[in-house]
This record gives C-alpha cells, structure tokens and sequence, in this order.
C-alpha cells in the first residue's frame, strides 16, 4: 500500500479536516498563545523532537542546516525515538499526516526532516 501525503503546517494556522488527517504536534513545548482545543492536535510525541541542546544552537546559528539535519537523525535513531518513528510511520501508512510546528518556517525545520524521514 503506498503511504499517503505527510504535511508540515504550522500549529497557529486552522486546520483543514479534509486534508490534515491525523495532526501531530512535533516541538517539545506547546505553542505560545494557543488553547489545546484551538490546536486540534491528536498526537504529541515528545520523543520525536530534537533535544534542547541541539534545537537552541540550531535556532542560535551555531551549527548548519547539514549538521542539524545530521545529528537530528543520529537522535531519531536511539531506541525510543526510532520506535515513535515507526509508530508515525504506521499513522503515515494509513491516511494523512499532518506534522504540526510553531516555528515561523517550518520547511526548514526539524518537521521537514521528519516528514522526508515519514516520506514513501
């Protein structure tokens, strides 16, 4: 069966119930200025997030988007990131994923490596 689309969105933009499918939220905080129900967010695992090492010099320019992208995966890939990855991966297969972020682009961001890493 071939996975349906993967969506980078932002959280603070309404939501499209025809296109979304299951709404994830993927930043370890939730959004400033947002109510829980404003959001529509069905899953928030934590685990897939950078951690906050990594995401303060990313956001600060102390490493580039290569090396992000580079040391994201490596923390995609310990035992409990890797089996949420699955876990998305299987929602992925199913319907619809839509990878919600507060960050003001989100192509550029770690919802982008996750939606190529979620990608068929």
């Amino acid at each position: 069966m071939a996975r349906a689309a993967v969506r980078v969105r932002r959280v603070y933009d309404p939501p499209e119930p025809g296109a979304d499918g299951v709404r994830v939220l993927v930043d370890r905080l939730w959004p400033r200025g947002l109510a829980k129900a404003d959001a529509a967010v069905d899953e928030w695992p934590k685990a897939v997030t950078p951690s906050a090492e990594l995401r303060k010099e990313y956001h600060a320019g102390g490493v580039s988007a290569e090396e992000f992208r580079e040391r994201y995966e490596a923390e995609l890939a310990q035992p409990g990131p890797a089996a949420e990855l699955d876990r998305l991966r299987a929602l992925a297969e199913r319907g619809p994923l839509t990878l919600l972020t507060a960050v003001r682009e989100p192509d550029s961001s770690h919802a982008a490596v996750l939606a190529d890493l979620l990608a068929p």
